[in-house]
């Protein structure tokens, strides 16, 4: 048996904060106020309303699909709460119908499920080349530490305490040593080392009392980066390498368009001297701090006592680093681009890039057209591309449609029998919606059609990115005094100024604002500047926002 208790452990009233949804809606969606282990599964297809294969259908495929959509639209509107009405809600909803996870037995902690795994996976896929390409490669460290091996850095336990778990008791008895169930960086210098950059993938334990499905959850997976050096200066141009890594994810494979830039010293990761971060405007304008790169210098190991022979023959403490992205970056995309229809995923971490949805209204007719959605299925496979065929008989096209949209398929294409009579598709795609983002006739032939999805792909990546780009910079207001930085908070935006007060002056404006330093971004105007806070000589801006 192992009994797990909390340094000071907060009292959590819930498993999920969320708010209440209307009386009139569906049942509420994933992550309520329940303590069993015996739940059903939500299933998003629960909540659509199947339509009659039995009603009249219409002359042309796209009558059908118009009229089907429409139909089952009345009961998908029910489900997700609309996000200009209720944000939270809506973002729970989306998780909850795109089956991206489930709440699991413990409050706080969720279950993964295996369309939001595969996105995960995903970005595990991208990072995992990066690291290697940069000389890192993978390893494993134990799950359990030593209480006294935390107690040797004061800034670091003093820090993170509220928020590790602690084994007292295994195999029945009190353990002599308590154990700190793995958490944030607990020590590199915990274990023998050399220097060969290293990292691991692995689950993580931090005790929230605030919690948010892949936001902030109790338990949750990630990748954490250690490495070791010989000087201070390797030690900083590894922690600018890897979170240019990051920068790079965020923009080419997340179409997230992230500031990055220096975390203040009251922001900074406990027990670092620096920390590096990527910075993400989410749909409701709040910051997420998307991942991060430190610079430990010596404190770990003067710690640890972590030295190595220099080539001098002298023994000196090593400079290390320690960087991570999480789960976390799943929330950021759906809170970055999905909309009131749900979910809307970058083609690059899509797990279905193109969905296939066959439409026949005659039995003679589902023949030639199942067959000739085949046929584009495995076009599009041979060609590298992530597709799925959706030839279920229990659901109707327009509920089909409906479904993907949620799940935030990027391309959607249909067939139905004129299409098959003119070797042509009906290509839909899920960022531009209704009939501007749609276009009949395109050519079954194989070059032809992989040319034109591949185009399309690459066509909402960059789209994507442009939208919440643009979103981005019409919510940063640049101020010039303290006035202004609170009326820019005050109406939910980022506040970007001189800086140069002091630590007080910071921990004023988080208590008066609810707004934090996210960062001083590396891009940086020319030019004098004088502090927004003091009036005193600046040499830099900050970014202020409340944040996730």
């Amino acid at each position: 048996m192992v009994v797990v208790a909390s340094l000071r452990l907060p009292s959590l009233t819930s498993l999920f904060s969320a708010s209440s949804r209307s009386s009139h809606r569906a049942p509420a969606a994933l992550f309520r106020r329940r303590h069993s282990c015996r739940r059903q599964p939500f299933l998003a297809a629960a909540k659509f309303s199947a339509q009659s294969a039995a009603s009249s259908p219409p002359e042309t495929t796209e009558e059908l699909a118009v009229n089907q959509k429409k139909s089952s639209k009345t009961n998908q509107d029910r489900v997700i709460t609309p996000r200009s009405q209720d944000f939270n809600a809506w973002y729970l909803d989306v998780i909850a119908n795109a089956e991206l996870a489930d709440y699991g037995p413990v409050r706080g902690t969720m279950v993964i499920r295996p369309y939001g795994y595969a996105i995960w996976e995903a970005i595990q896929d991208y990072l995992n080349v990066k690291f290697k390409e940069t000389g890192h490669s993978n390893m494993y460290f134990p799950q359990f530490i030593p209480y006294s091996f935390i107690e040797k850095e004061a800034s670091h336990v003093e820090g993170f305490s509220p928020e590790l778990a602690v084994v007292t008791i295994g195999g029945g008895k009190e353990l002599e040593e308590k154990l700190v169930v793995r958490r944030f960086n607990l020590g590199l210098s915990c274990f023998r080392i050399y220097f060969v950059p290293l990292l691991q993938w692995a689950n993580v334990t931090r005790w929230e009392m605030r919690t948010k499905p892949f936001v902030r959850t109790l338990e949750f997976l990630w990748q954490e980066g250690h490495t070791a050096h010989a000087t201070p200066e390797e030690a900083e141009e590894e922690a600018m390498k890897m979170i240019d890594v990051y920068t790079k994810f965020a923009y080419e494979e997340a179409a997230i368009p992230v500031v990055v830039g220096r975390k203040s010293r009251e922001e900074t990761f406990a027990g670092a001297v620096r920390t590096y971060t990527i910075e993400a405007m989410m749909g409701d304008r709040k910051a997420l701090q998307a991942g991060t790169s430190h610079n430990l210098g010596q404190n770990f190991s003067r710690a640890f006592d972590t030295q190595f022979m220099d080539e001098n023959g002298q023994r000196q403490h090593i400079w290390q680093t320690s960087w991570a992205v999480s789960t976390r970056f799943v929330g950021g995309i759906i809170m970055t681009h999905g909309d009131d229809a749900g979910l809307m995923l970058p083609p690059k971490l899509a797990p279905v890039q193109v969905v296939i949805v066959p439409i026949w209204k005659k039995d003679d007719e589902k023949v030639g057209v199942l067959n000739a959605a085949s046929s584009v299925k495995e076009v599009l496979h041979s060609a590298g591309v992530k597709v799925k065929l959706d030839d279920s008989d229990t659901r109707t096209p327009g509920w089909k449609f409906n479904f993907w949209e949620m799940k935030g398929v990027p391309i959607r294409i249909e067939i139905g029998p004129r299409d098959v009579a003119s070797g042509s598709v009906v290509i839909s795609r899920r960022d531009v919606p209704g009939k501007q983002g749609k276009v009949f006739g395109i050519s079954m032939e194989p070059s032809t059609l992989v040319g034109y999805v591949k185009d399309k792909l690459d066509e909402i990546q960059a789209s994507l990115l442009a939208k919440a780009t643009s979103f981005r910079d019409s919510n940063i207001v640049d101020v010039s005094s303290y006035d202004e930085l609170k009326e820019a908070i005050s109406q939910g935006k980022w506040a970007r100024g001189p800086w140069s007060a002091s630590d007080e002056d910071e921990a004023r404006v988080k208590e008066e604002t609810g707004a934090t330093i996210r960062c001083f971004p590396f891009e940086q105007p020319a030019g004098t500047k004088t502090c927004l806070m003091t009036g005193q000589p600046a040499e830099e801006i900050a970014i202020f926002a409340k944040s996730y």
